[in-house]
């Protein structure tokens, strides 16, 4: 018993690396399920087999009641601050100053992009994670070791040689730009306030009592520093740095200038905040570090920051511009939400012109008014928001907002909503910040409806547009999204500006459509909380439409990530007469589904295969492409290694194919995929 927990241990932890941190993974997720759910069912049988470095422990412990405190043993600094080149030379002037040196002798750095995260320390004890804590105020910090442990790229124990006895590691822990944008967008379905940035959603994951809730959130982590050292020495920063990514732990080489000098620490600012906003993860900055520790210590630290680093910010991606209206609009769900309509103002690279106000809470407590001159922020792919007013001393401002009572759009009666939440052995409700409009035909609700039916993330629905989705819906000619698959050639011409060739595309986009991934499929029902996420964990633990249909309340609640507010939701859902029909509606007009159960589970006919698609196709999307591979229980990489099945070559393939042919991967074409699919 003893060698098959070990064994499975093992396994999902180098099943973890492949996936979460090399993208390659090598197992498919039915066998990784199984696995766990094994290792888990032995350590519940088994208790004294149980150990503080196994991967159940990524599932998250019971709700703790409150956080301990914990000291740092050495204390984690904050660095100062400089906005501009000249206080960088400022700052190399004076580390040359404090070490000595004349302006000949060279100054060595190490320069790593500034995430912007929550700083935390993971202590390791004879290379296992004993614990966590936040930075706190610098001496001592909140611990988190729970929620630390559900975060896939944090190793739960060391590997390699000369792993210290007791290693104290510093490191930001993040929430990757595209994740960020699915947990808003859930947290919109929901009715709940979005996170304002990704580290305000990164922040706020890791402060959860319930770390089941950190668990279904994909936090990432990288480390830039250590604290204490028991049994290993290191000479440089960057030799630290490889030292640790070695260990097994998450480190930004990639990103990282080590053993640099001055002009080279210039020239990578610049190419930095040239691709800012392209970056996977948020970032405010670049750290710039003495490389040898040697010097570090000689150079020594005030009682607030260190002597021999300095954090050389970003300008923010914020502008002040004027608010000319706010505007409600109704959403989906029956949400409505404050729009503040802006004077355009360039932000980042791109031109604003409307911005989130969010709830009317959040209006109320900035006191945002129409006429007053106000901060907007923009960063990355986030909606843009009104983050603050800009007091002008002396100017009258116009009246506060207040949301209406009846709906802009239908006219019909709106109400704030009310949150069931679950305390131990009592359930309450409290109120929301959301106001809905309690019409569930009002038109505006069933145009963004259709909206997110047709989107990207959905059917994927090629020239579904807004002006299309609003003729179709004020004409009647769509109640539902289960109506777009019975639109004719005649509805579609009697639509303005519509031509023979235009109404032909419509009809063929749709015909294309009709094929759908489970995931895709419940995602697009709208169904309130459920994102492409949860979509995609529904899918994959039921595997058919009619197992997510049919499931009990309990065995919703039971899945990791979902929890009773989701369950609830899907459980109403399917419960609905008026989604019952719709949903049979859009499998009675031809809908398929490829479904995870036949695709996924073991047989699958791509089951344990991983594919790398380069160049363009002709016969579906690369997005498309995707899904269908998944559904039949292959995965898809983005890089190719000596573990890829296939490279699949279309149109113009790129240094993927080469890669391919240098470690004798086999190359395919898109009939040859077309014909496994098939298969």
């Amino acid at each position: 018993m003893t060698e098959e927990v070990s064994r499975l241990r093992k396994d999902l932890e180098r099943a973890n690396l492949r996936y979460y941190a090399l993208d390659d993974p090598e197992i498919s997720d039915a066998e990784y399920d199984r696995m766990m759910v094994r290792l888990r069912d032995l350590e519940e049988q088994y208790p004294s087999l149980a150990a503080p470095d196994s991967p159940t422990r990524r599932v998250g412990a019971p709700p703790l009641p409150k956080f301990e405190t914990a000291p740092h043993a050495i204390p984690m600094l904050s660095l100062d601050n400089a906005m501009s080149e000249g206080e960088v030379r400022a700052f190399d002037q004076r580390v040359r100053k404090g070490l000595g040196l004349s302006p000949s002798q060279a100054v060595e750095y190490t320069a790593e992009p500034k995430m912007d995260g929550v700083a935390v320390e993971l202590v390791y004890e004879d290379g296992v994670l004993v614990l966590a804590t936040t930075r706190g105020d610098g001496f001592m910090g909140e611990v988190i070791t729970e929620n630390a442990r559900t975060i896939r790229r944090i190793p739960l124990s060391l590997k390699g040689e000369g792993v210290p006895r007791r290693l104290e590691v510093r490191g930001e822990v993040f929430l990757p730009r595209r994740h960020f944008a699915l947990i808003n967008e859930e947290r919109l379905a929901q009715g709940l306030p979005v996170f304002a940035n990704p580290r305000n959603a990164a922040a706020g994951s890791l402060r959860q009592l319930d770390s089941s809730i950190t668990a279904g959130r994909p936090l990432d982590m990288f480390c830039y520093g250590v604290g204490r050292a028991e049994g290993a020495s290191f000479k440089s920063h960057f030799g630290m740095l490889e030292d640790l990514d070695r260990w097994g732990l998450p480190v930004n080489l990639e990103g990282t200038r080590g053993r640099v000098g001055l002009d080279e620490v210039l020239g990578y600012y610049k190419e930095l905040l040239a691709g800012r906003n392209e970056s996977r993860f948020e970032m405010d900055g670049l750290v710039v570090k003495v490389d040898s520790l040697r010097l570090q210590d000689e150079l020594g630290a005030t009682s607030r920051s260190p002597r021999w680093a300095v954090a050389w910010k970003f300008p923010p991606n914020r502008e002040l511009t004027r608010l000319k209206d706010i505007q409600v609009s109704v959403g989906r769900t029956g949400v409505l939400t404050p729009v503040a309509i802006l004077e355009p103002v360039n932000i980042g690279g791109a031109m604003v012109s409307r911005a989130t106000l969010h709830n009317e809470d959040e209006v109320l407590r900035k006191d945002v008014r129409v006429g007053d001159l106000v901060w907007v922020e923009r960063a990355g792919d986030v909606i843009p928001e009104v983050v603050g007013v800009k007091e002008e001393p002396g100017r009258e401002r116009g009246p506060g907002f207040r949301m209406p009572d009846r709906c802009p759009v239908c006219g019909s009666e709106v109400e704030r909503g009310r949150k069931r939440e679950k305390l131990k052995t009592i359930e309450r409700f409290r109120e929301e910040s959301a106001t809905r409009c309690v019409n569930v035909h009002c038109p505006a609700q069933v145009k963004e409806t259709i909206h997110h039916f047709a989107s990207k993330g959905a059917f994927d629905m090629d020239g579904m547009g807004e002006k299309l989705v609003n003729q179709l819906v004020d004409k009647g000619y769509v109640k539902g999204y289960e109506d777009l698959f019975a639109l004719t050639r005649e509805q579609l011409l009697d639509l303005d500006l519509m031509g023979e060739k235009s109404a032909a595309n419509i009809l063929a986009a749709l015909e294309k459509s009709r094929r759908v991934s489970l995931p895709r499929f419940l995602y697009a029902l709208g169904i309130r909380n459920v994102g492409e996420h949860v979509a995609k964990l529904l899918a994959r633990h039921f595997g058919t439409l009619d197992g997510v249909r049919n499931a009990s309340r309990k065995e919703l609640e039971g899945l990791p990530g979902v929890g009773d507010t989701i369950a609830e939701s899907v459980k109403a859902f399917f419960h609905n007469p008026d989604n019952q029909r719709a949903v049979d509606g859009l499998l009675a007009r031809g809908v398929v589904i490829e479904e995870g159960k036949k695709a996924g589970g073991e047989g699958a006919p791509l089951s344990g295969m991983t594919f790398v698609l380069t160049g363009g196709l002709s016969s579906m999307s690369r997005t498309e492409a995707k899904d269908r591979i998944e559904a039949a229980g292959g995965r898809v990489s983005g890089s190719v290694s000596k573990k890829t099945s296939f490279v699949v070559a279309g149109s113009d393939p790129g240094s993927k194919l080469d890669r391919a042919r240098e470690l004798s991967v086999p190359v395919i074409g898109e009939e040859e995929l077309n014909r496994m699919l098939k298969d």
